[in-house]
């Protein structure tokens, strides 16, 4: 699997970087499209760089004549629910049509692997806990809506044109790369555990706890959070699959276990050492009190072990990675 050329879409974005850096020291040869608008050039530990939009044919092409690409790796989706349910339509132009074009790109030049960057939000309302791969997908949301309309489209040009693929749906992704040299960083962060670090560095005076009265033990939404760099294992092992001539398929990355809000909260305290301010305000709409994945199918399918099960470890990695950024902003 030595030396494969990978467009990575998105690869300047949190989780798009630190699969950029696992890439490169997996061996492989890594193009990295991204347009920008939420990565930041910086974060990137390598490989070619290609600045542009996803959906830009022109490009697209450039890129598959000029690389002998063997897979395609997809972080390039717009992924605010809120923003999401305020403009539609700037998801389903990005998230949807932009991929079309990706995928029309790919059927062109014959590069038929495929990885997803999918979500949890696909399921929406959990009716049962933990959520498994065959739960409904009914999403509360224009962006699990994107989400799971291309999940549909792989499905089909599977079907139709013999294309492999992969669809990864993360839970919390959390953590950053434990060499402190990259991490989580978004100009519109939303985001509860750099929210809560980013009190603790002094660049926020407080955390706003978004609802108090769910149906949970404290009161607060439970979540399931998953180090980024186990995401990016599975996304090596994926890839591995789909170069080896596997099939297709659908797999839930999470671990298994949901802490709430207030235990983010308080372990984060444990972990800095700092008081972390905490106001409490108005539930956010369409938030399910309680999302925790079965990820089974994928450590039987494909032999998956997350590393950084426990939150405390993966609030340490993001605390590294979070006082560096702040010291720096500081400096600027």
């Amino acid at each position: 699997m030595k030396n494969e050329s990978i467009l990575v879409v998105g690869g300047a974005g949190y989780i798009g970087s630190h699969m950029v850096k696992d890439l490169l020291d997996a061996g492989h040869d890594v193009i990295t499209l991204d347009d920008l608008s939420t990565g930041h050039r910086d974060l990137l530990p390598g490989g070619t760089f290609v600045e542009g939009d996803l959906g830009d044919k022109e490009i697209l092409n450039r890129l598959f004549s000029s690389h002998n690409i063997s897979a395609v790796m997809h972080f390039a989706a717009f992924s605010i629910v809120g923003e999401s349910v305020e403009n539609p339509l700037k998801y389903y132009r990005n998230n949807l049509a932009a991929t079309t074009a990706l995928l029309s790109a790919m059927i062109q030049h014959r590069v038929k692997r495929f990885i997803f960057s999918s979500t949890a939000a696909v399921y929406g309302e959990p009716m049962e806990i933990p959520i498994t791969e065959n739960h409904p997908c009914n999403p509360t949301n224009p962006y699990g809506a994107t989400k799971i309309a291309v999940e549909r489209m792989l499905y089909d040009c599977d079907s139709s044109y013999g294309f492999k693929y992969i669809s990864l749906r993360y839970f919390n992704a959390s953590g950053a790369d434990e060499s402190g040299t990259i991490g989580e960083r978004h100009t519109q962060e939303t985001h509860l555990i750099p929210l809560v670090l980013k009190v603790a560095t002094g660049e926020r005076e407080n955390i706003s706890i978004l609802g108090t009265d769910y149906p949970t033990p404290d009161g607060t939404c439970i979540r399931d959070y998953i180090h980024v760099s186990d995401l990016t294992q599975a996304h090596l092992l994926a890839l591995k699959s789909l170069l080896s001539g596997g099939e297709s398929a659908v797999y839930n990355l999470g671990n298994n276990h949901g802490y709430s809000v207030r235990e983010v909260v308080e372990l984060a305290k444990k972990v800095t050492g700092k008081n972390i301010p905490v106001l409490e305000a108005d539930r956010r709409p369409g938030d399910p009190a309680k999302l925790i994945a079965s990820s089974e199918k994928i450590k039987t399918s494909l032999g998956w072990k997350p590393k950084y099960e426990n939150l405390e470890t993966i609030i340490e990695t993001a605390w590294v990675w979070h006082q560096k950024e702040a010291a720096n902003s500081n400096m600027s």
